[in-house]
């Protein structure tokens, strides 16, 4: 059985935390999609929270140490990454942002990478496609074709993703999986393609 390795990167700010949360489901998820596959996944959660001092003073100095050195490190030689905002103001947020701009030009080049986003309501979920995904590939990652987004509405009573949400969290995890085994990703052939502008008309709302 192959080991591979996973870096779950999460910028809630809170604890408990929903962003946190649905990375953990997607870890789970793509770690029984590799096990199906024959692999085995070890799951690293980066929180982004705990680091974000040392974020800051990295950016004023230019030397990552200590504990976000050692995350830079787990991220940069893990073989795939699921990165997970809350969307602020229509983007991501200010923390993840910084994390992503102290690390070295390419550290990230060619890592297939899984996109995510938390927020109150699913007016927000388009911030993944033309915020979060310019991002990763402006640093030259690999990111599956299915994003996640995850509004309040999406978790059951008990904390569980269910519905659409799940569905979504077993594709995307599936299609990460099949890049990191070297396959590529696949979108289900029943699976229609909906249009960018048909996404916008049915995310309108009155005013």
């Amino acid at each position: 059985m192959m080991n591979k390795s996973i870096a779950i990167i999460s910028a809630g700010l809170s604890q408990p935390s929903s962003t946190r949360l649905l990375g953990d489901r997607l870890g789970e998820a793509t770690t029984r999609a590799l096990a199906d596959a024959g692999s085995d996944a070890k799951v690293t959660v980066i929180e982004l929270r705990d680091l974000a001092h040392e974020i800051t003073n990295t950016m004023l100095t230019g030397f990552a140490s200590g504990a976000l050195a050692s995350a830079i490190e787990t991220i940069v030689e893990a073989d795939a990454v699921i990165a997970v905002t809350p969307i602020f103001s229509s983007s991501y947020s200010g923390l993840f942002k910084s994390f992503f701009d102290i690390l070295e030009p390419r550290s990230l080049a060619g890592k297939p990478v899984l996109i995510a986003a938390t927020g109150g309501t699913a007016r927000h979920s388009l911030a993944l496609e033309y915020s979060v995904r310019p991002l990763f590939a402006y640093l030259q990652s690999v990111v599956v074709p299915t994003s996640v987004f995850a509004a309040s509405e999406d978790w059951g009573s008990t904390g569980g993703a269910h519905g659409d949400l799940a569905v979504r969290i077993t594709r995307a995890a599936g299609e990460l999986a099949e890049i990191v085994d070297g396959r590529p990703a696949t979108r289900p052939v029943d699976e229609p393609v909906i249009p960018f502008a048909q996404q916008l008309a049915n995310l309108a709302v009155s005013v």
